[in-house]
């Protein structure tokens, strides 16, 4: 029994919860003192009602009331005793007022705890905890450091709303334990943040800076500045660290000791601090995991360290190396810009391997075929994505001369790239990755279609590379005609590689009336629209191989009259020529789009700024980069492609309060897409004026004033009107470039392409690429762990409208974080927060189409399908043909079944799916053939029925070997 003292003085008892302590604000663990929640009480009604609250017998009923039922609750709690937290008594006492209407007295409790907890946190004051304590990293022990502790949480919190820093600390103290180390609470610290991601995403960047703790105290350590620092502290230690961390790099023999020339003075004094506290916890994590230089498993690298690493890297030839440093790292560490995953791994190493993607052609020898292959390792071990072109090797059946036998085609080397690719991982930072390319008319793409099939002979399966067919547009009229096409062997057929277009098609039809006539025995007829269905069957069931178009690639090339672009990479956005003698290199880089979306429009001056510094930026790459073959580099010095992207389309979309279904995107994505295109050309031609042209320039289509947008007249002659149709209108003076171009020339052969960017866009905590949203509400898993992902802009408008609650995030949770099923919200924010299978895939495809005039390379274009039928397929990607775009990439195909819940059963949410891998499903079927319309909208809305295939999840995939 427990005597409580009410303001007469008067005896009241009740029962407490024996053994019951309580964790006091210091750390002090004490044993619980019921009588202290009766002072509580009286002192809060005194300080309203005055001092007649002390004699009134109301208030003494109050309190022993009040007081019983909250000892009740920890007894009910906690029957056999333990620890509470002194928090969570007040919230007792608190909640008890509030439920009794004594609303002033309740106020009056709140304003004192806020009061007295911005005293503790203005106090600065050391709490040693007496009873925890925490092991340092030299071993010894000693009291837990609570304002340290509060100190870093509160940091953690400053400038966000929605967030409770009390809450962490407390929460976080119930699970430490006495002899924890210094990570053990840094830990607890994060958990307990990450835990309320879902709550608010402003969690997010709290875990990120809790996190900066561990990164701070493991690096800063270790080149001997600190045992550990507050955010507040780094405004001075990061000028330390980072020049200890050039000494100690350079001694590792990590560092190119050329860093050691620079002022480093004055790039210490550029660091800024401040920017640390942009991460989400996402992006931080990986930063940390897969990117910061190490030794012996410790992160020497901060993450300001890094970008600046990364710009000093991409100096080291500028005549003002520091200032150039400067620029490139205020670029990079606002965000504004991200350098592709292989330049921020290693520029300033000793090993500058910055480029993203190789692009080969594999010949018919076999000596030349495995020296591709070695090439294939030699190019993936130092971080590339490759794009393999197999077309000219010959067909399953063909003569082999020096034997006097048949060859087994292609398919037995791809089974050996597969394995190659596997075996080379990147020094373990990530899966080697490669795809393989086939013509359309190559005998052997039956057989390359079934590649990635679970079923089969496994010796004729590569179940980890990635394959893409390479279609051309006599193809594509031929299943619009519903008419006939020949398989052939490029051995009998060589010449039909290196041609396309028109060329093409002439010297395909006498190839396939050689058939008629006798002179060409190895070949198959079959009806073009079969062979297009086993393609969507195949793209559908396995996700392989992608559907590219070799005409628009290689038409409207700007450097068609250097040679054939016979494939794409491993990710779909480069179109470089490639021959025996020349691997296409590409080096990629993305302006953040929504970081240049300011008060709801775009900043076409700060747009114009952020392009212009990073084609610099990978101009420079050329130079710099370490080149693994010999082929890569004469090719990238001769034509010195780049390819400038964009991510955080769809941020930027919300930024202005634009639903990606609609017109309105279609028209951002033109209209921003212009302005890229505008400086960035701009930019290289600049750049040519002060460094010097390209030196295959001459005769390329820039030579003759022919720019992306007017290279679609090109395409539109050689595929004929009635099989294309793109906008082409325009907004900026392009004469003034067209002239520029003429006059100065071009620094790069080509300077656009649009990558995924799944790591760099993780790390800026944007939308990947030009990809709408994925899900709201989710939890994404990569090499780095499992993170909740939570649409900020969508939250900030639930809570302007008062719709965010409880019951609005376990709602999200049961729908997989689409809003469309919930019926409390406006149609408006529907439209506005539809989920990536939410928007139909016309939209993706129309917005694509728009960008596509612009760039003079391609772009990584996921397709999303819900409802998946034959007929959509169908739909979707012969639109996507007759738009003009040069390169689809994953299709993410999602039965209806998978995504319906027709009824909610409100006493059991289920919580969101981490995303499994796609389940193989039956291939879709089409309607039987008939004859076409070739107006696209009469494709878009032709009837057929819909056969859903069987529910399968689809997983959030990303190619992170480009970016």
């Amino acid at each position: 029994m427990e005597t409580l003292a009410s303001p007469d003085q008067t005896s009241v008892s009740v029962t407490a919860p024996q053994a019951l302590r309580v964790i006091k604000r210091t750390g002090d663990v004490v044993p619980f003192d019921a009588g202290k929640i009766a002072v509580a009480m009286s002192k809060a009604f005194i300080a309203v009602e005055g001092d007649n609250a002390a004699t009134s017998s109301r208030v003494r009923d109050f309190v022993k009331e009040s007081s019983d039922a909250i000892l009740n609750t920890f007894a009910r709690r906690m029957p056999d005793g333990g620890t509470i937290h002194i928090e969570d008594v007040q919230d007792q006492v608190e909640l008890a007022l509030m439920r009794s209407g004594e609303q002033k007295v309740a106020r009056a409790y709140v304003l004192y705890r806020e009061e007295h907890a911005r005293a503790r946190e203005d106090s600065g004051i050391q709490k040693p905890h007496p009873t925890l304590n925490v092991t340092g990293i030299d071993g010894n022990r000693r009291p837990l450091d609570l304002g340290r502790v509060e100190t870093l949480v509160f940091d953690a919190c400053e400038g966000l709303e929605h967030v409770d820093p009390n809450r962490i600390v407390q929460d976080s103290l119930k699970n430490l334990y006495d002899g924890v180390t210094i990570d053990g609470v840094s830990q607890a610290l994060m958990m307990t943040a990450r835990t309320l991601v879902e709550k608010d995403p402003n969690y997010t960047y709290v875990t990120a800076r809790l996190l900066q703790d561990n990164l701070r105290r493991e690096a800063l350590s270790f080149l001997g500045i600190a045992e550990d620092a507050t955010y507040g502290d780094m405004a001075e230690l990061y000028k330390p660290a980072f020049l200890a961390y050039i000494e100690r790099g350079i001694e590792f023999e990590q560092l190119d000791p050329q860093l050691a020339d620079f002022d480093l003075q004055r790039l210490a004094d550029a660091l800024d601090h401040s920017r640390d506290n942009q991460f989400t916890y996402l992006g931080l994590q990986t930063l940390y995991d897969r990117y910061f230089l190490h030794r012996d498993d410790v992160r020497y690298e901060l993450p300001q360290v890094m970008f600046m690493r990364v710009a000093m890297g991409l100096a080291l030839n500028e005549e003002d190396r520091e200032g150039r440093a400067i620029e490139f790292y205020e670029l990079l560490s606002s965000f504004d810009y991200m350098s592709s995953t292989p330049t921020l791994f290693n520029a300033g190493t000793l090993r500058s391997q910055l480029s993203s993607c190789y692009l080969t052609t594999v010949p018919d020898d076999l000596d030349q075929i495995y020296s591709a292959i070695r090439d294939n390792a030699m190019l993936s071990k130092w971080a590339g994505g490759l794009g393999n072109d197999w077309t000219p090797v010959r067909a399953l059946g063909s003569w082999i001369k020096g034997t006097n036998g048949k060859s087994q085609g292609v398919v037995p080397f791809l089974k050996v790239v597969n394995d190659t690719a596997v075996a080379v991982n990147q020094g373990g930072k990530r899966k080697g990755a490669v795809c393989a390319y086939l013509e359309t008319w190559h005998l052997d793409v039956e057989e390359f279609l079934d590649l990635r099939k679970n079923t089969g002979d496994d010796r004729r399966r590569t179940h980890d590379m990635n394959t893409a067919n390479w279609v051309p547009d006599l193809f594509m009229k031929r299943v619009f005609d519903d008419g006939e096409w020949t398989l052939f062997s490029p051995s009998t057929c060589p010449d039909l590689h290196d041609l396309y277009g028109v060329a093409f098609e002439k010297r395909y039809s006498e190839y396939e009336e050689m058939t008629r006539n006798g002179q060409l025995k190895l070949f198959k007829r079959l009806k073009a629209r079969d062979l297009w269905r086993k393609m969507l069957s195949m793209l559908f069931e396995t996700g392989h191989p992608w559907i590219t178009f070799k005409d628009p690639c290689n038409i409207r090339s700007p450097q068609s009259h250097a040679g054939v672009v016979h494939s794409s990479n491993l990710c779909t956005e480069i179109t470089l020529n490639t021959s025996v003698d020349e691997i296409a290199v590409c080096n990629l880089g993305s302006i953040n789009l929504a970081q240049h979306v300011v008060d709801g429009k775009l900043d076409g001056d700060k747009l114009k700024k952020s392009v212009r510094t990073a084609v610099r930026m990978l101009d420079n790459v050329i130079d710099i980069n370490y080149y693994a073959v010999p082929q890569a580099k004469n090719s990238n010095f001769k034509h010195r492609p780049v390819g400038l992207g964009i991510m955080g389309f769809q941020d930027a979309l919300y930024a202005q309060g634009i639903a990606y279904a609609s017109d309105e995107a279609v028209v951002f994505a033109d209209e921003s897409m212009e302005l890229v295109s505008y400086h960035a050309i701009e930019a290289s031609s600049d750049l040519a004026a002060e460094r010097g042209r390209y030196e295959s320039f001459e005769g390329s289509l820039w030579s003759q004033g022919v720019l992306p947008i007017d290279s679609i007249e090109k395409l539109k002659a050689e595929r004929g009107e009635q099989y294309i149709e793109v906008d082409t209108s325009q907004t900026q003076d392009w004469d003034r470039i067209r002239n520029k171009v003429r006059e100065q020339g071009m620094r790069n052969s080509n300077v656009m392409a649009i990558a995924p960017t799944a790591t760099i866009s993780n790390i800026c905590g944007v939308t990947q690429s030009i990809e709408p949203t994925y899900q709201n509400l989710f939890v994404k898993s990569n090499l780095s762990g499992e993170f909740t992902v939570v649409n900020a802009f969508m939250v900030n408008d639930l809570k302007e409208r008062g719709l965010w609650d409880e019951v609005m995030i376990n709602d999200l949770k049961y729908y997989d974080g689409s809003v469309q099923p919930i019926d409390r919200i406006p149609e408006d924010l529907k439209a506005r927060y539809a989920t990536a299978f939410e928007v139909e895939p016309k939209w993706l495809v129309e917005a694509a189409s728009r960008r596509q005039k612009w760039i003079d390379q391609a772009q990584s274009l996921n397709l999303y399908i819900q409802g998946v039928s034959g007929k959509k397929l169908d739909v979707t990607y012969r639109m996507a043909w007759f738009r003009g775009l040069k390169t689809t990439y994953y299709l993410r195909a999602l039965g209806a079944t998978s995504v319906e819940k027709s009824t909610v059963n409100r006493g059991k949410l289920n919580a969101v799916s981490n995303g499994s891998a796609p389940e193989a499903a039956p291939a879709p079927t089409t309607e039987p053939s008939k004859p076409e319309p070739r107006g696209i909208e009469d494709f878009l809305t032709g009837k057929g029925g819909q056969r859903p295939p069987s529910a399968s999840e689809i997983d959030e995939l990303g190619c992170e070997a480009c970016q």
